[in-house]
């Protein structure tokens, strides 16, 4: 899965939307204008936008083991007062490859934007909200081996990678190591990691 997708693919790549405001006297969101918008990205946040590009299509060569340069990049839509950052991390991206972010579903639209993704070849990238992007996996169908039931809250920094196998889905997980303090392992659940 190194090379553009052919037609005979079909890979769904899920990030998180880039980093966010923090409460109180934490990071601020700005707009790509530089005024303050608590649902807008922080400047973390819009560097991890502008390296995402990188990621997803380097100028040279291929993306990474595991990612595909994708054809097709949704983000959650959004309306007045509601969270622009999932659009907002792959404008970016869509600006480099030509293309225009999908933004008709919203959160809470999971199943829809699933039944659609499931439908469409090729190799697409969605910018979601965390606490919903398992929702997204449940509503495929056979995913194996099993996602992880959460997406931890202080994780910006891992791609969900589902390719087609037969009538489900394979699973891998791609950590970006794009900024400082990206983690190269992949998310787990917490039941995981304790000792019996």
């Amino acid at each position: 899965m190194t090379s553009g997708s052919s037609p005979d693919e079909h890979v769904i790549m899920v990030i998180r939307h880039a980093e966010k405001p923090g409460h109180g006297d934490g990071p601020r969101g700005i707009t790509p204008d530089g005024e303050v918008d608590k649902h807008s990205l922080t400047v973390d946040g819009w560097i991890r936008a502008g390296a995402l590009v990188g990621l997803f299509a380097p100028s040279r060569g291929e993306p990474p083991a595991g990612l595909l340069r994708p054809d097709t990049i949704y983000g959650s839509g959004f309306g007045r007062g509601q969270s622009k950052r999932s659009v907002q991390t792959v404008t970016p991206l869509a600006a480099r490859l030509g293309l225009d972010v999908v933004n008709r579903y919203a959160e809470g639209e999971e199943a829809r934007l699933t039944k659609e993704l499931a439908a469409r070849p090729g190799a697409t990238v969605v910018s979601w909200h965390h606490e919903a992007i398992p929702d997204i996996a449940g509503h495929l169908g056979e995913v194996t081996p099993a996602p992880p039931a959460n997406w931890p809250g202080d994780r910006f920094d891992v791609v969900w990678v589902f390719a087609r196998a037969g009538s489900g889905w394979r699973f891998a997980q791609v950590p970006q190591l794009l900024l400082p303090g990206d983690l190269p392992y992949p998310i787990v659940d917490p039941d995981h990691t304790r000792k019996t």
